[in-house]
């Protein structure tokens, strides 16, 4: 049961993230980031340690979220594409800070800077998406358990 855990870890890390690689997205996704910002897996951890109000926001597609998931108190899963239409349903505090996160960081920002101009004013992206939170060696939330990517053999 564990090595099938820690292959699902795997499998996510060696994915490509989804439409990185043109030059107009490119663009489109460094823009989201500046506008909107990043944070990285190191100080969420310590955010979710210290049990600060924060909501996690998974905004990939309802098959990716069998990957895992970043677990924490206030967790909302909405694909990005249904975002605009849900959000404002979900989460009604326009002042929470909200870490919006994906596979790999792309739509994820993308999200936070809706987020941002639907009025969210504390929408941030996790920086690297859940494969940054994996690499960087924290509990990934799965069906089977939960997991953390490990080095060893």
């Amino acid at each position: 049961m564990k090595r099938l855990v820690q292959l699902s870890v795997l499998i996510l890390l060696g994915v490509h993230p989804l439409a990185a690689g043109h030059p107009q997205t490119d663009k489109l996704i460094k823009e989201a980031k500046k506008e909107a910002g990043e944070i990285t897996p190191q100080k969420l951890k310590k955010m979710l340690d210290k049990e600060e109000n924060v909501i996690i926001l998974d905004v990939r597609e309802a098959n990716q979220r069998a990957e895992g998931q970043i677990y924490a108190d206030d967790y909302f899963a909405i694909t990005r594409g249904n975002l605009e239409f849900k959000v404002l349903n979900k989460i009604k505090n326009k002042d929470a800070v909200i870490v919006t996160y994906c596979r790999g960081g792309s739509r994820g920002a993308l999200a936070a800077q809706t987020l941002r101009k639907l009025g969210f004013k504390n929408a941030v992206n996790l920086k690297g998406g859940l494969k940054g939170w994996a690499k960087a060696g924290y509990p990934i939330e799965t069906g089977l358990g939960v997991t953390k990517l490990s080095n060893e053999e």
